[in-house]
């Protein structure tokens, strides 16, 4: 199984970037999909979700800003970040998760610049 996440790097406030997460040996389709975020010291937190229906959830500090979509025929989740914030540079992590199991990606690091 492995999570492959890409589009991390340095931009500045008011910025976009775009956060993509390919998956392989999973079934992708019945995984719930989400974007975690973790700072350095700081514990893990929810950025957003979307199951396999399409129904999407936000933490409340980024929502209006990110858009959060699944591509099942590619087996890929994103993470379309807009109006980057400095608050926003963490390590962004890629989540599935069906029934008992659960898969992490290696982590995309995010920084915002002021």
């Amino acid at each position: 199984v492995q999570l492959q996440a890409s589009g991390g790097g340095l931009v500045q406030a008011g910025g976009s970037l775009r956060l993509s997460c390919a998956a392989s040996g999973i079934a992708f389709s019945v995984h719930y999909m989400s974007w975690f975020r973790q700072g350095s010291g700081k514990q893990r937190d929810l950025v957003a979700g979307v199951s396999t229906r399409g129904t999407t959830t936000y933490a409340d500090s980024v929502k209006g800003r990110f858009t959060i979509s699944r591509d099942n025929a590619k087996n890929t989740v994103y993470l379309e970040m807009n109006s980057l914030k400095p608050e926003d540079t963490n390590v962004y992590y890629c989540h599935a998760t069906f029934g008992r199991t659960n898969y992490w990606g290696q982590g995309t690091l995010v920084t915002v610049s002021s």
